[in-house]
């Protein structure tokens, strides 16, 4: 099946006017000439790959931190109907034993591949090898210095699933963590409240990943640079970014693209708040946190998690003036790169699976497509 007349989002990071082919759950050729005339008229809409969140914690009432099945199938039916059409859940700093039991129904969930949800691609594990001064709304009571042979229990348990794990590079034998996981995983850096000299040593050491820039670590400072420059200046190092509007200011969100040009990452950072009415109080690590003019917040203040979805992150930051292309990088290719799925998701190519979204000019409509189906 051939769809024509189409704004197409190419791997390349450009918009092509043509037509592309949907075949067997998989994107057939892209073409821009010679385009069969019996394919289907799309009037000239925009079409982008399906959108790839690799930090969300949770949506419709349900936390992944939760370990409880049936609330991880309706996350992921969330996500489809947003757009979403893979994604990485993240954990929150908890026992071993709790995040053991969620990392098991991610790993069921990639087994039984139930049609018209989202695909859970990787697991995101947020904590617990997190500063005490920068845990933000992490629980202090489970945090833990960076754990090896613990970290691996879990991967092995859950058949390598994990494709991040976050730690903060001042804690003690960071650096070790970072060069031994990193050869399993993504390694990102997170709430934390390092210098400048242990960040480098954990991104030379090869973490490349920075989990919500500008959250939950130190501003930059023109004589104690921290951990934003030795991330910006390490070609290899992505960076995630919340844009829900209240976490990060525009003005921030055109400065980190410009900091990390091709190498930003749209994140949703949701929590089960997200879809619930405003006020609501929810579960968070082990807290109580509530959703208040938009954000979530736990009773000090804290902000949390958002309750955004990756889509109105999208549509926040073209607004705020990054590109289009710019944006729908850091929201399709950048984030399947970031947990190693870039083979299989993340671009509108011949041979990737058929993940699309059909959407209006101004991004006010969508219509979105799993594997070729439409949601």
């Amino acid at each position: 099946m051939f769809y024509k007349n189409a704004r197409i989002y190419c791997d390349d990071f450009q918009f092509r006017m043509g037509a592309f082919e949907v075949k067997d759950g998989k994107f057939g050729k892209i073409l821009t000439e010679n385009i069969p005339e019996d394919a289907i008229d799309l009037n000239g809409a925009t079409v982008i790959p399906g959108l790839v969140d690799i930090h969300s914690h949770g949506n419709s009432g349900a936390d992944f931190s939760d370990g409880d099945y049936e609330g991880l199938k309706k996350m992921a039916a969330f996500y489809a109907k947003e757009g979403v059409t893979s994604f990485a859940p993240a954990s929150m700093t908890l026992p071993y034993d709790v995040l053991a039991k969620a990392f098991a129904n991610a790993k069921r969930l990639t087994e039984e591949n139930i049609p018209g949800l989202s695909v859970l691609r990787g697991i995101q594990m947020e904590g617990p090898y997190f500063s005490y001064k920068k845990r933000g709304a992490q629980n202090a009571d489970y945090l833990k210095e960076p754990d090896f042979e613990g970290f691996k229990a879990l991967y092995d348990g859950c058949d390598g699933l994990i494709r991040i794990v976050d730690i903060a590079p001042e804690l003690p034998g960071a650096a070790e963590f970072a060069e031994k996981a990193s050869k399993l995983c993504t390694v990102s850096v997170a709430h934390t409240d390092s210098g400048y000299d242990d960040a480098k040593a954990v991104f030379d050491a090869g973490a490349r990943h920075l989990t919500h820039l500008y959250n939950a670590m130190p501003p930059v400072h023109h004589r104690n640079p921290g951990v934003i420059p030795a991330a910006s200046e390490n070609p290899g190092v992505q960076a995630e970014i919340i844009c829900d509007g209240y976490h990060i200011h525009p003005a921030s969100v055109r400065l980190a693209f410009a900091m990390f040009p091709g190498r930003m990452v749209l994140v949703s950072d949701s929590g089960r708040c997200a879809g619930m009415e405003e006020g609501s109080a929810f579960e968070l690590g082990g807290q109580t946190a509530y959703l208040r003019g938009g954000v979530a917040k736990l009773a000090d203040g804290t902000i949390a998690c958002s309750a955004a979805t990756l889509w109105q992150c999208l549509t926040n930051t073209i607004s705020w003036g990054i590109s289009e292309e710019a944006a729908i990088r850091a929201a399709t290719y950048n984030p399947a790169k970031a947990i190693g799925a870039e083979g299989i998701v993340g671009s509108i190519t011949e041979g990737k699976v058929a993940d699309f979204i059909i959407c209006s000019p101004d991004y006010g409509t969508k219509r979105v497509f799993l594997a070729g189906i439409e949601e």
